[in-house]
C-alpha cells in the first residue's frame, strides 16, 4: 500500500513546523549555535516528516503512533550520535515528535 501524496505533504510541513520548534528550544537550553548546527537539527525534522510521510497510513491507531515514535528514535539517533552524544533533550523530543509527525498525518493526511 502506497502513502498518499496528501500524506506526504502534511508530514513534510509539520515536520519543518517542529523543526522551528526544535531550533528556538536547542538556543533556549544551549545558548547561542551555529547556522550549520541549527540548520542540521531543522533539516533532520523535516527528514522526520519525510519518512513518516512515506509510511502507509491505516495501520491503526496505537500501531501507527508506535511506528511514529520508533522513526522518530531512529531518524533522531541519526543527528544526536553525529554530534557526539550532547543533546539528550532533542534526542528524546524526537521521539515524541516523531508521534506528532504520524498524529497529524493520520487526522489530516489521510
Amino acid at each position: 500500500m502506497m502513502a498518499s501524496l496528501n500524506r506526504i505533504k502534511v508530514s513534510i510541513i509539520t515536520g519543518a513546523a517542529l523543526g522551528v520548534v526544535c531550533i528556538i528550544g536547542a538556543m533556549l537550553r544551549m545558548g547561542f549555535l551555529p547556522l550549520h548546527f541549527l540548520f542540521a537539527f531543522w533539516y533532520n525534522r523535516v527528514l522526520m516528516g519525510v519518512v513518516v510521510g512515506l509510511a502507509p497510513g491505516g495501520q491503526g491507531t496505537a500501531r501507527s503512533l508506535l511506528r511514529g515514535a520508533v522513526i522518530g528514535l531512529l531518524v533522531s539517533f541519526a543527528f544526536y550520535s553525529s554530534t557526539g552524544f550532547v543533546d539528550t533533550t532533542g534526542f528524546a523530543a524526537g521521539i515524541i515528535y516523531g508521534v506528532i509527525i504520524e498524529y497529524v498525518a493520520m487526522t489530516f493526511g489521510g
